[in-house]
């Protein structure tokens, strides 16, 4: 059966994520309310990663199986039509029997950013973690240097992660700054809760000096979480692209 795979971009402030849960809005719940009424019938989607509370998306992919797909005009504009104005379609596409938004992915990267300023920039603060100190980024950049590569990442693992195991590899983390900004940039070809967040808030404690860079490979290979830095605050983060084989 034909899979339709959705890009979607949104605004998390306003949702308890992307799964769709009891206590409030949900990702989920608007692009299947949307599609079902396109299909006038119910649509179940799987998305790449589950988003938490609070934050955004520049290329989550949702997928589902379609025995008759609608004009791809329809998923991009008709939703886009019927979805709130935080939640939009970029594009969407129709792909072989088999694939899977969530299985077929190959890789995620995420953008976390950090407005470094003196003093409050509330035109940013829902898309930022706002720190007042000054950061030095040369020392952040040199802790971030050993997580690169495969390792088991549990010192970064939420508590309440259900992952079997948290062996992940980081093919990039990058600390890109410009303008009093701070970007803290992960690709990796996948990732335990919270895993970003709670690098960028070890690092983080790097550059404001309340850590040593030289620490983190004993955090590491220690693979205990309460030795770790705080856990950033959502609004920061941004799931920018999700990576897929190419077709064969």
């Amino acid at each position: 059966m034909p899979v339709v795979k959705l890009i979607l971009e949104y605004d998390g402030t306003r949702y308890v994520g992307w799964q769709v849960q009891p206590n409030g809005p949900s990702i989920q719940a608007e692009v299947e309310r949307a599609l079902g009424t396109l299909h006038h019938a119910p649509r179940r989607v799987v998305a790449a990663g589950r988003t938490d509370a609070g934050v955004h998306a520049l290329g989550q992919v949702a997928s589902f199986p379609e025995a008759a797909p609608l004009p791809l005009s329809a998923y991009v504009k008709g939703m886009n039509a019927l979805l709130p104005a935080d939640v939009a379609v970029r594009a969407a596409s129709v792909e072989p029997d088999g694939f899977d938004a969530r299985r077929s992915a190959r890789g995620k990267r995420y953008r976390y950013r950090i407005v470094n300023g003196p003093t409050r920039a509330p035109l940013s603060r829902l898309q930022s973690w706002q720190v007042f100190r000054p950061l030095d980024a040369a020392a952040m950049a040199a802790a971030a240097a050993p997580l690169l590569g495969r390792h088991d990442f549990a010192a970064f693992q939420a508590a309440d992660c259900e992952a079997a195991h948290a062996v992940r590899e980081v093919r990039r983390l990058q600390l890109v700054s410009a303008g009093g900004e701070l970007a803290v940039v992960v690709e990796a070809t996948a990732f335990v809760k919270h895993m970003v967040r709670n690098i960028v808030g070890t690092l983080v404690e790097v550059g404001l000096g309340q850590r040593e860079a030289a620490s983190i490979p004993a955090l590491l290979e220690g693979r205990d979480r309460t030795r770790a830095g705080r856990t950033a605050p959502p609004q920061g983060l941004c799931l920018e692209e999700v990576f897929y084989p190419p077709l064969q």
